[in-house]
């Protein structure tokens, strides 16, 4: 048996397998939802993940209005921003946002659980929130994925 054949295969972007899956987040919690979409946004799933390369699935979620969440996060999770203004601190809570804009929730759940430089930016911009169960991505035919089994 030659030894030298088992080499360590490092993808790059051009040899990366990319596919389209589809994620159903309604009746499941935020956490889990966005733990599991962040590890197939960054490739973790598959047995080629390579840290330093953009080698996850380009992720499309739906249902994102049915989410879950546990305890009193709807009144007591606060979201804080500022507006670069002196005094320019602004909140709200995880009711109002998820009101005003529910895929906002999953898409800031999942970019604060990926890296935070150019990868994970390039990383989070496969990821497609849509409130309801219709998305315009049928040409790139998705496969649905079913969180349990991951």
């Amino acid at each position: 048996m030659d030894h030298l054949s088992f080499k360590t295969r490092s993808v790059n972007k051009a040899s990366a397998d990319k596919a389209w899956v589809i994620v159903d987040a309604s009746d499941n919690t935020l956490g889990r939802v966005a733990s599991q979409i962040a590890n197939m946004l960054r490739g973790k799933h598959k047995p080629s993940f390579t840290p330093n390369a953009d080698c996850g699935d380009n992720v499309i979620v739906i249902n994102a209005d049915k989410l879950r969440v546990t305890g009193k996060k709807l009144t007591d999770k606060i979201y804080l921003r500022h507006t670069g203004y002196p005094g320019g601190q602004r909140s709200i809570n995880l009711r109002d946002k998820k009101a005003k804009n529910s895929a906002s929730v999953i898409e800031h759940a999942v970019k604060g659980m990926l890296q935070g430089n150019r990868l994970g930016a390039a990383q989070f911009r496969n990821l497609f929130v849509y409130p309801g169960a219709e998305h315009p991505h049928q040409a790139q035919q998705p496969t649905t994925v079913s969180l349990t089994n991951l």
